[in-house]
């Protein structure tokens, strides 16, 4: 092994042991039912160590430094705040970078979402690092990945649109919604009702357009996201099919 490498896989062995050192097994043991990890869940054997957001935060400022390359290293860590501490180093990173470097950053993201396997890593970080490149990249690409039989491409591929969706640019959200309208996952049919529903809080009248067009064949739970701020007797119309 290189010096270079060596020193990397030492870096990352220290955070994840101040990681352990921090974590609190009660906090451990409710996250790991929360995020789904027991046989046959969409989180199936990831590893929580117990540790809150919040703290997760404040180690980014302790661990700025670390080089791009080291941070996705650490995205590969078995232990869930790891990944989400190696994400959030990332934007950072993103956020300072030049373009080139922002490139590779959402590239190698990209080649790296089977590490971003759970809910939580892909909201955080989808609308900060893929998010910022959809327009240079083009929205074939997030389609493509809308169509991936891995469900967190998948997921990447709608909430990212989040960040077009703050600038009033809705197309590229509601072409990706309209491809996973018939998705098997809940984690899905709850993603795409929420992006629906930004859309809605911008221009009630794009979501209606799209919903009335479609919503007959949506999944409940996709629905009840997408009008959960309509007024409660328009809410009760599209969920009795009174459109």
């Amino acid at each position: 092994m290189a010096p270079s490498q060596k020193k990397s896989s030492d870096i990352i062995r220290t955070i994840e042991d101040g990681l352990r050192a921090l974590g609190d097994p009660n906090q451990a043991r409710f996250l790991q039912g929360f995020f789904k990890t027991g046989p046959g869940e969409y989180g199936e054997g990831d590893i929580f160590v117990g540790i809150r957001v919040p703290v997760i935060r404040k180690l980014v400022k302790d661990h700025q430094a670390l080089p791009v390359p080291t941070a996705f290293q650490l995205l590969r860590s078995p232990i869930h705040e790891a990944r989400l501490l190696a994400l959030l180093i990332l934007i950072r990173h993103f956020q300072r970078a030049d373009l080139p470097l922002q490139n590779q950053i959402c590239e190698t993201y990209l080649q790296n979402t089977r590490f971003i396997n759970n809910w939580d890593l892909v909201d955080l970080s989808a609308p900060h690092i893929v998010g910022p490149q959809i327009i240079q990249f083009g929205q074939n690409r997030l389609l493509k990945m809308a169509a991936s039989s891995l469900l967190w491409d998948r997921r990447i591929s709608i909430v990212s649109t989040f960040y077009l969706i703050r600038q009033r640019k809705f197309s590229i959200a509601l072409r990706i919604a309209a491809r996973l309208l018939q998705d098997p996952e809940d984690l899905i049919h709850k993603a795409v009702g929420w992006m629906l529903r930004e859309i809605g809080k911008r221009d009630r009248q794009i979501e209606e357009s799209f919903l009335l067009q479609h919503y007959p064949k949506m999944p409940r739970t996709m629905l009840r996201y997408a009008i959960e701020r309509f007024p409660e007797d328009l809410r009760q119309k599209y969920l009795h099919g009174k459109m």
